[in-house]
């Protein structure tokens, strides 16, 4: 089944500093794309458990450089797996200035910001998930502050929300998916590590297709030659983020162009971002479709 995913990373942000469904088990294992770009060992073969299956119910700037100054201060009176590698250099960390992963089942093209000194985003692509060409997982993630938190969401979130499936009965795909959203979180914070990501994913589950984002990565599908946005952003200006974020004793400052958490992050949800993590969460948003062949991309 070929297949197109279209899921973007904003362009390179401004940082301000400081101020369910079954699915089959099958015998044979998924291929993975690494957020390296390198093909690896099958990595959901250790969760081949019971069927499981689903009930369906129902970029602007992501940078940060939260800083002491900024938090302490107060409140301001107002699917085939390609064979090509993607080397990145460990002398230099900077990598490649492009990256472009194209197969005839989906394609990932990147390239780093005018001002960026490397790329920070990353890419996950898992298709025929069990052997069945009906399932993939494809993923998006937008780092700011650095690549860490990309690469280890790149790493670990498919994993962590497949756990999450095999936990339960998989009656509930949006709870597994929100579990393995926070569960990646929790782990990357553990690791004491500086700077987060926005996240965007996409579950092709036999005729469904399950979307999810945390911050401002976004997802689009054509139909019928006319794009659908299949997410919406996770702004500090959206209201309910906005009245999420004040009730939680935080504040939305607007500075430099756009609204910040705290003055310091254009973003609201995010995996990683310890110093914002009261008010920046990693809990996503996920809308359920019914996936058809008149969805070109």
């Amino acid at each position: 089944m070929a297949l197109s995913v279209a899921m973007v990373a904003p362009s390179p942000s401004s940082v301000f500093s400081p101020s369910r469904i079954t699915l089959s088990r099958r015998n044979s294992s998924s291929e993975t794309l690494r957020s390296d770009g390198l093909p690896s060992s099958p990595s959901l073969s250790r969760f081949q458990k019971q069927p499981i299956g689903l009930r369906a119910s129902a970029s602007s700037d992501s940078g940060a450089v939260p800083s002491e100054g900024v938090l302490k201060r107060k409140r301001p009176s107002r699917i085939d797996i390609p064979a090509q590698k993607v080397v990145f250099d460990p002398a230099t960390a900077k990598g490649p200035e492009e990256v472009e992963v194209e197969t005839g089942r989906f394609a990932v093209c990147c390239k780093k910001g005018r001002w960026r000194e490397a790329i920070e985003d990353r890419h996950s692509a898992v298709v025929d998930v069990d052997g069945d060409p009906k399932q993939a997982f494809f993923g998006v993630f937008d780092g700011h502050r650095g690549a860490k938190a990309a690469v280890f969401a790149a790493e670990n979130l498919s994993k962590n929300i497949m756990c999450e499936l095999m936990k339960g009965e998989g009656d509930n795909i949006e709870e597994a998916v929100k579990n393995g959203y926070l569960a990646t979180d929790s782990k990357f914070l553990k690791e004491g590590t500086m700077g987060g990501t926005c996240c965007v994913t996409a579950f092709i589950l036999n005729e469904h297709l399950i979307v999810s984002n945390a911050g401002d990565c976004r997802a689009v599908v054509s139909r019928g030659g006319v794009a659908e946005a299949l997410t919406s952003d996770h702004r500090p200006s959206r209201e309910d983020e906005k009245e999420r974020i004040e009730s939680l004793g935080g504040y939305v400052d607007f500075c430099h162009g756009t609204w910040r958490v705290q003055g310091s992050l254009g973003v609201s949800r995010a995996i990683g971002d310890s110093q914002l993590k009261q008010w920046v969460i990693a809990e996503p948003e996920t809308k359920i479709s019914e996936f058809n062949l008149k969805q070109s991309f």
